[in-house]
C-alpha cells in the first residue's frame, strides 16, 4: 500500500467514503426519514385528539347547561304530578287570601303530545280583593298554572267578606318522560235502549 500512487490514495479514500455511506450512513438516513414521517403521523393525530377533547368539552359544557335548565324547568312543570303537594299549596293559598272554597275536584290528566294537562274545577266566595290576592298568590307559584273558564257573580246575600262567587278551572302540567305510554283513552259505550 505504500507503493500506491497519489490518486490511489484517492482512489482508495473515495471507495471507503462510499462503502460507509452505502452501508452506514444510507440506510440511517433512511431511519431518520421514516422517524420523521412517524413524528408527523404522531403530531397530527395528537393534535385530532386535541381537538376532539376541545369538542368533548364543549359538549360537556352544554350538556351541563341543559341539564341545569331541565332541573330547572322540572320545578315549573315536573315529571311526576305531585297530587298532594299541589292540592295543599292550592288550599293553603286560598286560605292564606281568606277565601272559602267551596268546590275543588281535581280531574283526571289530558295527554298532550309530550306533556299532560291537570285541570282542577274550583269554586270560591270571598272578596274582589281577596280573590285578585289569590290569583297572584297562584301566578307565584313554582308550578305554572293557567286559568280557564273564569266566572265571577255577585252573591244574593253580602257580608264585609263574602261578596263575590267565583267558578274556574285551573289547569297545571305534567311532563311525559320519553317511554312513558299514555293511558289509553276508554270509548264511551253506546247505551242500551230499554226494550
Amino acid at each position: 500500500m505504500k507503493n500506491l500512487p497519489w490518486y490511489g490514495y484517492i482512489i482508495l479514500a473515495v471507495v471507503i467514503l462510499g462503502a460507509a455511506f452505502f452501508l452506514y450512513f444510507k440506510p440511517q438516513q433512511a431511519e431518520l426519514n421514516r422517524i420523521k414521517v412517524d413524528r408527523q403521523n404522531v403530531e397530527k393525530e395528537v393534535q385530532g385528539l386535541q381537538e376532539k377533547k376541545q369538542q368533548l368539552d364543549k359538549i360537556e359544557a352544554e350538556l351541563a347547561t341543559l341539564t341545569q335548565t331541565l332541573k330547572e324547568l322540572e320545578v315549573i312543570i315536573p315529571l311526576r304530578k305531585e297530587t298532594d303537594v299541589i292540592l295543599r299549596r292550592v288550599q293553603q293559598m286560598a286560605f292564606d287570601s281568606r277565601l272559602d272554597l267551596v268546590r275543588f275536584t281535581p280531574r283526571g290528566e289530558i295527554n298532550r303530545e309530550f306533556y299532560s294537562e291537570w285541570p282542577i274545577p274550583m269554586e270560591i266566595r270571598g272578596s274582589y280583593h281577596n280573590l285578585a290576592l289569590f290569583f297572584d298568590r297562584l301566578s307565584k307559584f313554582a308550578r305554572i298554572f293557567n286559568i280557564d273558564n273564569f266566572t265571577i257573580k255577585a252573591l244574593g246575600t253580602q257580608s264585609d267578606e263574602l261578596t263575590i262567587s267565583s267558578t274556574f278551572t285551573a289547569k297545571t302540567y305534567i311532563f311525559l318522560e320519553e317511554g312513558t305510554e299514555t293511558p289509553p283513552v276508554a270509548k264511551p259505550q253506546p247505551k242500551r235502549r230499554a226494550t
